[in-house]
């Protein structure tokens, strides 16, 4: 059977609510309601009301190569937890808000962040195929925060004038939503900066959309003078499918450095032993578990901070149950800081 393209794989992705929820045999009614009401009144996931409303602040989409990892029949799936729109996220919650790092500060020209030395990031698109509720630049003004293609001139200027910066960040939105020709000519653009030594991509796609990686991808990294370092994001073992691990192969195969990030998500992933498989699973598919991230404490996503006494007490088991190569780093990223901060246990 011919592999689906990815992009009509990304064009059948689910972005309706009650469409995701009848495939995984869910009803409004196993969730529940007090989580759903808060202040708003709303008594069900689906729906028109509160619901609703979150999902036209920041909209549902799921791959479905995503979804049906997911256990039907379960109201609780990490997977879909990830993922499902809630009323919770319109409560208002202390100490979060929508620039939870920085990011608006730290912009030096459209489509460039530069916060730390030596590495600038390339807000390369607003688009993802995945549209994770704790996503901390779910609020962020990608209409004027991306450079124009007539702004981009400017943004590499800005990169061939700093001699420190050695490293390029593509981000976004997820840098791979970007059609082949598009970061062919990027890379290329960038790999004549001269001082320019790494290149790093931060996606998602590998995990939630493998059929992103393509024999035409492989190409363009393989033949990068650049050092590619390849840093994905899986939050659970579940995730790690097996077009997944056939994708991570694929990378690894262009000499890349695969690396993962995690966020510690209440509900999701917040015990020892969840982590641990994990990382263990990562590492048997070509990929060093990098970051274990706390959450960004951006407004909407308050439902998935754990609290620092657990955290302490997970990464504490973590730390006895695997190899110390195995661990990720347990930090934390706050605005105006030169460095993501290590978490102290």
């Amino acid at each position: 059977m011919q592999a689906l393209h990815w992009q009509q794989a990304l064009n059948e992705a689910f972005t309706n609510l009650d469409e995701l929820l009848s495939y995984l045999k869910l009803e409004p009614s196993q969730f529940d309601p007090a989580q759903q009401s808060a202040e708003q009144g709303c008594s069900s996931v689906a729906g028109a009301g509160c619901t609703g409303a979150t999902i036209k602040q920041f909209g549902l989409r799921v791959p479905r190569g995503f979804a049906a990892r997911m256990s039907k029949g379960d109201p609780r799936d990490p997977l879909l937890l990830q993922v499902l729109p809630q009323a919770i996220e319109l409560r208002q919650q202390q100490g979060f808000n929508a620039n939870p790092v920085g990011d608006l500060e730290a912009q030096v020209t459209p489509g460039v962040l530069h916060k730390y030395h030596g590495r600038a990031l390339i807000i390369a698109t607003g688009a993802c195929a995945v549209h994770c509720r704790y996503c901390f630049r779910r609020h962020y003004p990608y209409a004027g925060g991306m450079a124009s293609p007539r702004q981009w001139n400017r943004l590499l200027d800005y990169l061939r004038a700093d001699p420190s910066i050695n490293e390029v960040i593509l981000s976004g939105g997820d840098p791979l939503m970007v059609n082949d020709a598009k970061l062919a000519t990027w890379l290329e653009q960038l790999s004549k900066i001269p001082q320019l030594r790494r290149l790093r991509l931060h996606t998602r796609l590998p995990v939630v959309l493998p059929e992103r990686i393509t024999p035409e991808l492989l190409a363009l990294l393989n033949d990068s003078p650049l050092q590619s370092v390849v840093v994905i994001h899986a939050n659970h073992p579940n995730e790690l499918s097996g077009p997944v691990i056939s994708a991570l192969a694929g990378l690894k195969e262009t000499n890349s450095l695969l690396l993962n990030q995690t966020v510690l998500l209440r509900g999701i992933n917040d015990a020892a032993e969840t982590l641990a498989s994990l990382s263990e699973g990562l590492f048997a598919a070509g990929v060093l578990p990098y970051y274990l991230h706390l959450l960004d404490r951006v407004t909407g996503a308050a439902h998935f901070e754990v609290a620092e006494a657990r955290t302490q007490a997970i990464y504490r088991q973590l730390l006895a149950r695997l190899p110390g190569y195995l661990v990720p780093k347990l930090v934390r990223e706050s605005a105006g800081e030169l460095s993501k901060r290590p978490v102290s246990v």
